[in-house]
């Protein structure tokens, strides 16, 4: 069983989030998926774009690559600060993180 179907959104696009308010700064989340995670100057991961670039808006989100998706979701599973949502981008109904159902 895929990872996918494992949660229910085969087919469904995916977006993630981190919730800087809970990051613990452990870095985690970037070895796991360093093309979706980076730790900043202040200690805290955010989620980066397509083209790479840091997004240090509060809330921001970023598409979940499918190839990625298994080490996002490591991520999200293995975070100290249970910080990191991933949820569908068609209803952002969360599927992992904290407040997946």
């Amino acid at each position: 069983m895929s990872v996918q179907q494992e949660a229910g959104v085969e087919g469904d696009a995916l977006e993630v989030w981190i919730d800087q308010d809970l990051c613990t700064g452990d870095g985690i989340c970037a070895q796991y998926a360093p093309e979706v995670f980076e730790l900043d100057i202040d200690g805290l991961a955010y989620v980066k774009s397509p083209a790479d670039e840091l997004l240090q808006d509060k809330g921001a989100t970023t598409p979940v690559p499918l190839p990625l998706l298994t080490d996002v979701i490591d991520s999200a599973k293995e975070c100290p600060g249970e910080c990191i949502h991933v949820r569908r981008v068609s209803d952002r109904a969360e599927v992992y993180g904290p407040d997946a159902e």
